[in-house]
C-alpha cells in the first residue's frame, strides 16, 4: 500500500533529506586517493548523530554500517572497511538517517582524483536519467513513465540499467511502496497523485 504523505510528513522528511544532504557535502571535501571507505562511514555517522539523528541503514537487517560504499563497478551496498580509494576510482556513496519519525536515503557518486572520460561519462549520463525520470513526477502520470525515462536515457547513449534492485518509495519506514525500477516492466503502476 502506497502511504500519502501530508504537508506536515513532507517538511519533515525534508529535514532529514537536508541532513543527508550535509552528509553528502562533508563526504565530497573528504574523498580523496588514500582514504578509506571505513573512514567515510565515519564521517557520516559522526554528523548524522550530531545532527540528533540515526543512521538508517546501520543495523537494518543486520546492516554493519552507515553508508553504503561501492566501488568501481560495484553496483550498490558495498560493505565500508579499510579499503583505501585509489586515484582513478569511481565510488558510489549511498547513506540516510532517521529524523523524527522520517527517513532520508539518498545515492550520489564520486570521483577520485582524476578519472577516465568514460567513469566521468557513466556519472553524467546517471545523473541525467536520474533527471529524466524526476520529470515524470507529474499527477496523473503512471510509474512506469518514470522508469521509462530512466531507461531510455540510459540506453540511448549505449549503457544499461540495473534490473536486479529497484528504487523506492520512503516514510517512516525505509522502504515503502511503491517499487519504482529503472526499467520498463509489463507493471504500469500507479497513477501518480499529490
Amino acid at each position: 500500500m502506497i502511504i500519502l504523505k501530508s504537508a506536515r510528513e513532507i517538511e519533515s522528511m525534508k529535514a532529514a533529506g537536508a541532513i543527508a544532504a550535509e552528509c553528502h557535502k562533508l563526504v565530497g571535501e573528504a574523498i580523496r586517493p588514500g582514504v578509506t571507505t571505513a573512514e567515510l562511514d565515519r564521517i557520516v555517522r559522526r554528523h548524522i548523530e550530531k545532527s540528533g539523528a540515526e543512521p538508517s541503514f546501520l543495523g537494518y537487517m543486520g546492516y554493519p554500517a552507515t553508508i553504503n560504499a561501492s566501488v568501481n563497478d560495484e553496483v550498490v551496498h558495498g560493505i565500508p572497511g579499510e579499503r583505501e580509494l585509489k586515484e582513478g576510482d569511481i565510488v558510489s556513496i549511498d547513506l540516510g538517517c532517521k529524523y523524527k519519525g522520517y527517513h532520508s536515503d539518498c545515492a550520489k557518486t564520486y570521483a577520485v582524483g582524476k578519472i577516465t572520460p568514460e567513469a566521468q561519462r557513466l556519472i553524467d549520463v546517471t545523473k541525467a536519467s536520474f533527471f529524466a525520470g524526476v520529470k515524470q513526477f507529474q499527477q496523473g502520470k503512471r510509474l512506469c513513465s518514470i522508469s521509462a525515462a530512466v531507461q531510455q536515457t540510459a540506453e540511448a547513449t549505449g549503457f544499461s540499467v540495473v534490473r536486479e534492485l529497484v528504487g523506492h518509495g520512503i516514510g517512516q519506514k525505509l522502504h515503502e511502496e511503491p517499487n519504482v525500477p529503472n526499467f520498463v516492466s509489463r507493471y504500469k503502476g500507479p497513477r501518480l497523485e499529490v
